[in-house]
């Protein structure tokens, strides 16, 4: 599991996570998480090298979504693999995350 914190043109935080958001990693990427919602007013989560993810990884996602609302900050997740777009969308939370879910054209199903 990797991480990379840039800051953006607009100033936004971008975290990007390279490799499994499963219940394997819950621990390293919860902390992750919650630091750079609290550090950051608008972070931006780049899941877009993410290869899988199960429920706690959906779990965590929500977790950081409601912190940041705690916190009166913005979170937005800007990248979304296509194994991240297919648990969202299992689990019926595209509208909670509320972030555009862009499809390459070249990705097929």
């Amino acid at each position: 599991m990797e991480f990379s914190t840039q800051t953006t043109i607009d100033g936004a935080t971008r975290l990007t996570v390279d490799g499994d958001l499963t219940i394997y990693h819950a621990a390293e990427i919860k902390e992750r998480l919650i630091d750079g919602v609290r550090a950051s007013p608008v972070l931006e989560l780049d899941l877009s090298h993410v290869g899988q993810i199960d429920s706690a990884g959906v779990q965590l996602l929500a977790l950081a979504k409601r912190e940041s609302r705690t916190q009166g900050h913005a979170f937005a997740i800007v990248g979304h693999s296509l194994a991240v777009r297919e648990v969202i969308e299992f689990f019926n939370m595209v509208a909670y995350f509320g972030d555009p879910l862009v499809i390459p054209a070249n990705e097929r199903r």
